[in-house]
């Protein structure tokens, strides 16, 4: 519901107040308000929404969040859903109590569309440090737990916190928020302001004021540990991020050591961006193509815009499309009778090839052998030649890595049926579930 005026007065002249005092005195106030519970009531759940119920309510719940701030105008759907929704590399979280969502917030990976808030801010700085990069976006909490002592929010933040530490290879996270609440992200989760410091008119939230910020979760957990060290435990953020398991979280269950979480299936893009909201058709031909080629599999043709320059944009995909993998594996190289054994990182992976990163100085026509750790029970043991290399390109919490694209010689039964898997089974329960794509 939309606040009254009073009320919108009220809180607009406490703000004013507050914002008087010192930094460090109202970064105090705001870390006073945690309440981090160890053991949240067990009708909690926190998930990945997947189901046409559990998006809907999530985007419901969003709906009415935004438009009771003046963050969007009412849709005759009551839900916000944008293209980025529609996106594999897109997440949504959720919190469910009594099977009821409560709460939720996307988290968008970079991909070919981008993010919302790196069209108004610059995000050069966080480029050099390497690493991918996410944007928090989307958080909603159902009215009548806003005040609960953080009872939804702060496990909705955890849940947030591991996945992208563990499933989602990200390095960077970015938000654009409102002023009023970015203190809040700065005091609490140690977020960091970009270089502008306030834009006037962000388009994404129906021109409402945005101030953009940051977070290195490869250096959060020192910097979260030194400014939470000696609080009580139901006060540490430090504590209850880094080492406090909830029963409540249900992380997906991948077979293969894929980053995504896609959920739209053909049915849930069709009701979610054509049926009910007119997504699909609002985007530009650009738009149109990428998302053709997000999605390039005959199943979801039908649901996808049409594309307007057609030919042009089939000449210009890719022959193989690549997967965004997090593979560990060793790179066996035989020179002089001697051999060498190197550890790499495969992050991306074809039909006939793969990218990886590795502290090795690997060389240029350069064979060997890969062996890479597909998933929990896959194993890939292929030969391969480095085809390219760019040195020290990529910086991770151990250090400096080169970044190699291999040339795989013949791909091994393994490969062949993760390359199918990824092919025909699109969103997680899929892969999770994979069945023998290929017959032995």
């Amino acid at each position: 519901m939309q606040r009254r005026p009073a009320q919108r007065l009220l809180h607009r002249g406490i703000r004013s107040v507050f914002s008087l005092f010192p930094r460090s005195v109202r970064f105090a106030v705001y870390r006073s308000f945690v309440e981090c519970d160890p053991a949240p009531d067990a009708r909690l759940t926190l998930k990945i929404a997947e189901s046409r119920e559990e998006l809907e309510a999530c985007f419901a719940l969003l709906h009415d969040a935004y438009v009771g701030s003046g963050f969007m105008r009412p849709h005759p759907s009551g839900m916000r859903v944008t293209i980025y929704h529609a996106l594999p590399t897109t997440t949504t979280l959720c919190a469910k109590y009594d099977d009821e969502v409560v709460g939720t917030i996307s988290l968008i990976r970079e991909s070919v569309f981008g993010f919302p808030l790196q069209a108004i801010f610059d995000l050069h700085g966080i480029r050099e440090k390497g690493g991918r990069i996410a944007e928090v976006s989307a958080l909603a909490v159902h009215p009548r737990f806003r005040k609960t002592g953080g009872s939804i929010l702060f496990p909705l933040m955890k849940f947030m916190y591991e996945y992208c530490v563990t499933y989602f290879d990200t390095r960077h996270l970015v938000i654009a928020v409102n002023p009023d609440r970015i203190e809040m992200y700065e005091s609490l989760l140690l977020f960091e302001r970009l270089t502008e410091n306030q834009v006037d008119n962000y388009d994404f939230v129906n021109g409402a004021p945005a101030v953009g910020a940051s977070l290195d979760l490869y250096t959060a957990p020192r910097h979260l540990e030194q400014v939470y060290r000696g609080k009580p435990a139901r006060k540490d953020l430090y504590g209850y991020f880094l080492h406090t398991r909830l029963k409540n979280i249900a992380m997906p269950n991948r077979r293969y050591f894929t980053t995504n979480d896609p959920v739209m299936t053909p049915v849930l893009l069709d009701y979610f961006f054509n049926q009910r909201t007119e997504t699909f058709e609002s985007l530009t031909d650009r738009e149109r193509g990428l998302l053709h080629s997000i999605y390039n599999i005959p199943e979801y043709l039908a649901v996808l815009p049409t594309v307007f320059s057609e030919s042009d944009f089939r000449r210009r995909q890719r022959s193989h499309a690549r997967y965004s993998l997090k593979c560990p594996g060793t790179f066996s190289v035989v020179s002089s009778g001697h051999a060498s054994l190197h550890p790499i990182l495969v992050v991306e992976f074809s039909d006939d090839g793969f990218l990886a990163y590795s502290k090795a100085n690997l060389q240029v026509n350069q064979w060997g052998e890969a062996c890479i750790q597909l998933g929990k029970e896959e194993v890939s043991a292929v030969m391969a030649v480095v085809v390219r290399a760019k040195l020290r390109t990529s910086v991770g919490p151990h250090g400096a890595y080169s970044s190699y694209g291999f040339k795989v010689l013949q791909p091994d039964l393994p490969w062949r049926k993760l390359v199918a898997a990824l092919k025909e089974g699109l969103t997680h329960a899929d892969l999770d579930n994979a069945s023998e794509f290929l017959s032995d």
